[in-house]
């Protein structure tokens, strides 16, 4: 499976805004977008983000921002972008929060919303690695849509390693979301239902997403 390995401290800066995508190090005086809040590249400093030099963004180039920064946001590449807004096409109700929802419903996003990771990248890599079972069965699948009723915990084999010992204390820090019910003495939670629009990021515009791919 491809990945992005680059810096991802230049997709927040190209973005214009934090898009904590490495967690903790985010909210600390070593996050590179409170060093360098202009977009990377030689006329970053200078020039507009879109690269318009009248200043004034199109409409197609609000739409692509808009899909470009959800798709960072969540660590999705092109292709399984694209499929995902095609499921939720095929959906009854909203595109757009159909998109959402399904991006919610990942795996990788479920574990960092209950707080047991830092970031999603951290969830990315702690799936991979075995760490959780869905349902009682072990996956290493990060982009695993979840459904009503299914259960997400650590490992038991897991659970004696140094991060997972505290790890819950470091939940409790964290509101999880009501669509979630997390249970941070057993290391686990489950989907109780699919979030509604007010519970997702208020940032991400679905619509210039749908009128992206729309075109």
């Amino acid at each position: 499976m491809s990945k992005n390995i680059g810096p991802v401290c230049k997709l927040c800066r190209r973005e214009g805004e934090k898009l904590y995508l490495k967690g903790e190090r985010c909210f600390t005086p070593k996050c590179a977008f409170e060093r360098r809040s202009f977009a990377p590249g030689q006329h970053g400093r200078t020039g507009s983000r879109g690269g318009n030099r009248s200043g004034r963004e199109s409409d197609y180039l609000r739409q692509l921002r808009a899909k470009q920064r959800a798709r960072r946001v969540y660590g999705i590449l092109e292709r399984q972008f694209r499929r995902y807004y095609e499921v939720a096409l095929q959906r009854r109700g909203l595109t757009g929060l159909n998109l959402l929802q399904i991006l919610e419903s990942r795996l990788d996003n479920v574990i960092y919303r209950l707080g047991y990771a830092s970031s999603r990248a951290q969830a990315r890599l702690l799936v991979t690695h075995g760490h959780f079972i869905v349902n009682g069965r072990r996956t290493d699948v990060p982009s695993m849509l979840l459904r009503e009723g299914d259960a997400v915990e650590v490992r038991e084999g897991s659970r004696s390693l140094e991060y997972f010992k505290g790890v819950g204390d470091v939940a409790n820090a964290r509101t999880s979301p009501a669509w979630l019910n997390r249970d941070t003495t057993q290391l686990m939670g489950v989907v109780q239902r699919l979030p509604e629009r007010a519970e997702i990021d208020g940032s991400l515009n679905e619509q210039l997403i749908v009128e992206y791919y729309s075109r």
